[in-house]
């Protein structure tokens, strides 16, 4: 079982889902590469690499969470590797956390009412 897998029988897969997205957010390499690419028409780890000035083997490394999070597409270009932003993920994400602050806002009104 990883670390971000629950055995709380109260966390449902969405929960953890979104726990998962947010381990794949949580450094500002990632950010700063997911900002990058969201101005890019694609590109590959050389690019970014070139960008930043992470070593490639860093950098391959942080694509490959975001890819596996669902965060970026990859697509091989001969013997490249090409990454491209998944806008319906980074959506996603948005209404998740949109949900979460809606909750937390019904939450506070509702005990400020009782005070």
């Amino acid at each position: 079982m990883s670390l971000l897998q629950s055995t709380n029988p109260n966390v449902n897969l969405a929960e953890q889902e979104l726990a998962r997205e947010f381990n794949a957010l949580a450094h500002p390499a990632r950010i700063q590469i997911l900002r990058y690419l969201s101005s890019a028409d694609g590109c590959c780890c050389k690019d970014v690499v070139g960008q930043f000035g992470l070593a490639q083997s860093t950098v391959s490394q942080h694509l490959k969470i975001l890819v596996d999070a669902g965060f970026l597409l990859m697509r091989q270009d001969g013997q490249k590797s090409r990454y491209a932003i998944n806008q319906e993920a980074l959506q996603r994400l948005a209404l998740n956390v949109n949900d979460l602050v809606a909750a937390s806002e019904t939450c506070c009104r509702a005990r400020e009412e009782q005070i």
